[in-house]
């Protein structure tokens, strides 16, 4: 099973909120956190890795904060999902790590092949830049809240 991790995920998560506010260029990790939910204990390892991962830059100080280190649209969900996750396999078979007995003429090879190469290309498709406006849209288009008496 493909199943992203917790880590990934919030590392999503903060580079989604700084191309939200990318009009704002630096937001402090306090307001980061607030936002996406994220619990205190990931976010200082998570930042750590994405300013080593070049995704962006961090300022410490009274007007630190974050940043993205290149524009929302150079960014993209495969980039960020192999940097945490290392490179996507659907299947070990046609990862190269095991010989496979049946190797290029097994039928589901070739299916595991296709459905990976489809992975991979969702995944370059959807850019940050992309995923702000989409989370934008949605917070305008918000349910209504009811109270009950």
């Amino acid at each position: 099973m493909i199943r992203i991790n917790r880590q990934t995920d919030y590392a999503i998560r903060v580079v989604l909120a700084l191309a939200k506010h990318s009009e704002r260029k630096r937001i402090c990790t306090a307001a980061i956190q607030q936002e996406m939910l994220i619990p205190q204990a990931f976010l200082p390892r998570i930042v750590a890795e994405l300013a080593r991962g070049g995704f962006i830059v961090t300022f410490s100080g009274r007007d630190g904060g974050l940043e993205l280190a290149r524009t929302a649209d150079q960014i993209n969900l495969r980039q960020i999902v192999e940097y945490f996750e290392g490179p996507l396999s659907v299947s070990d078979c046609i990862s190269g790590r095991v010989q496979c007995p049946f190797d290029t003429k097994c039928p589901v090879r070739r299916r595991w092949g296709k459905l990976q190469a489809m992975i991979v290309h969702e995944l370059e498709a959807v850019t940050f830049d992309e995923l702000a406006e989409d989370a934008l849209e949605a917070n305008i288009v918000s349910l209504p809240i009811f109270s009950y008496i």
